[in-house]
């Protein structure tokens, strides 16, 4: 965008009055986290895209040293807020709210075009915090695919006028279920014998319309697990699109719906099955903090905040057996960096008879997806992914194995480019451990 003097004078006020200082002097610039961030690596060691380099220029422009231009804006958008420098920060930095708390600023003051506009307006005000709409957009691209116009535009090379990366991005989306399969959704799901947690279950946005049956099978599982489940009807979409493309209002306004929705009922913990939603309801608390009416509900909240892979770990699922194959993991940078879930799903995949786990060099390195990053940043995201993909080959696992929706509709597109979608599959967690109960299951019964 075109900054006016004004507007540079005002952002740099918002940073000065607004961001965390205390934090950001925390920074004590060591270099630890350098080789962690990938747009650090990437950009063949650039400081200015690294966590401290962002750091430091936020901090600049906080104390008036250096003007927010164009530059500027653009080092944070680069900022794929994977936020793996944390683990790595001695002093233990929080890089992640430094970022949303910058990139809020600056879209609070950006005069953006109507086009721009709009397309927030639909996304951030129509779609994602509006279950019906929701469901809506997800009958249509029900309908794009069973009614054979799918097969049309593949076959007449249509889905190419939209540029090639999204027509293969719309090769890789997941067979969409019907509308009549969203009405009804349960609001209870009884435990298979002893009852030994009682857990409520955070349904998601895209979880509970594109990868319903995702969500089916998480709740499968833990019923075979021993979990009694409420699912509150009255939940709403996470609010992390918001947080992390600078509407925090809108965020915060989501939270506060969700902690109100999850309050009642007699229940141990919150389940998530998508890391980027389990990690920005992990981060209500920090997200309210400056607000005495909500601050303490927002940390009972999001103490109570668990993985799928945790629980289940814990309270034990039957026997796991699959056909003979050979799997990878990658992690969700927000479930391993934020919720702190990186052993849980690797454990569950080694009881799996069957399936011969094998670790990915680089797991933990981000995939490229980070939320829209792969349709705005094409370019650093294509990179990184390509560069991830040459780590799956080492493995020679024909199936990868993640735990968020961003992650797996990448790493299916990493598969997509490079021509191996007959012969590698990117799955969710929650599915392979699914299928996994099902086929020991159909096992005993034919033996």
């Amino acid at each position: 965008m075109t900054m006016t003097k004004k507007m540079k004078k005002d952002i740099a006020a918002d940073f000065n009055e607004k961001m965390d200082h205390d934090e950001l002097l925390n920074c004590m610039r060591c270099g630890f986290c350098l080789p962690a961030c990938p747009t650090y690596r990437e950009t063949g060691g650039n400081e200015a895209a690294s966590p401290r380099g962002r750091i430091a220029l936020m901090k600049a422009v906080s104390d008036g040293i250096m003007e927010p231009d164009q530059a500027f804006e653009d080092q944070l958008s680069l900022c794929l807020g994977c936020r793996a420098c944390e683990p790595a920060c001695p002093s233990g930095v929080k890089y992640g709210h430094l970022l949303e708390d910058a990139v809020d600023i600056l879209q609070t003051h950006k005069k953006t075009g109507l086009k721009e506009k709009g397309i927030r307006k639909v996304i951030f005000d129509n779609v994602f915090p509006n279950s019906n709409r929701m469901k809506q957009l997800n009958g249509l691209l029900w309908f794009y695919q069973s009614s054979g116009i799918q097969k049309i535009a593949r076959g007449t090379k249509l889905t190419g006028l939209v540029g090639q990366h999204l027509a293969t991005f719309e090769r890789v989306l997941p067979e969409i279920p019907a509308p009549s399969r969203m009405k009804n959704r349960p609001t209870h799901v009884h435990a298979e014998g002893e009852v030994k947690k009682k857990v409520a279950f955070f349904s998601g946005c895209l979880m509970d319309t594109m990868f319903m049956d995702t969500n089916d099978k998480t709740l499968f599982l833990l019923q075979k697990a021993g979990c009694e489940v409420v699912i509150p009807k009255e939940q709403s979409c996470c609010g992390a699109l918001h947080a992390h493309s600078g509407e925090m209002e809108a965020a915060r306004a989501l939270a506060k719906e969700n902690i109100v929705a999850f309050e009642e009922g007699d229940f141990d913990y919150i389940i998530s099955n998508a890391g980027g939603c389990g990690a920005v309801l992990h981060d209500y608390d920090q997200m309210l903090k400056n607000d005495p009416e909500w601050k303490d509900r927002a940390k009972r909240f999001s103490d109570r905040v668990m993985d799928v892979s945790e629980i289940l770990l814990d309270a034990g699922l039957p026997k796991m057996s699959l056909p003979e194959r050979i799997v990878t993991y990658q992690d969700s940078c927000h479930l391993r960096n934020v919720m702190k879930t990186f052993s849980a799903p690797r454990e569950l995949m080694k009881q799996i008879e069957g399936v011969h786990y094998v670790e990915m060099i680089d797991a933990d390195r981000c995939c490229g997806s980070a939320g829209t990053y792969n349709l705005v940043e094409q370019e650093m995201s294509m990179q990184i992914l390509d560069q991830k993909m040459q780590e799956v080959y080492k493995t020679k696992a024909k199936t990868i194995v993640t735990a968020n929706p961003g992650c797996l509709l990448q790493m299916r597109l990493g598969i997509e480019r490079e021509g191996k979608a007959g012969d590698m599959d990117g799955v969710h967690i929650v599915d392979l451990l699914a299928d996994a109960v099902k086929h020991a299951e159909l096992k005993a019964e034919t033996v």
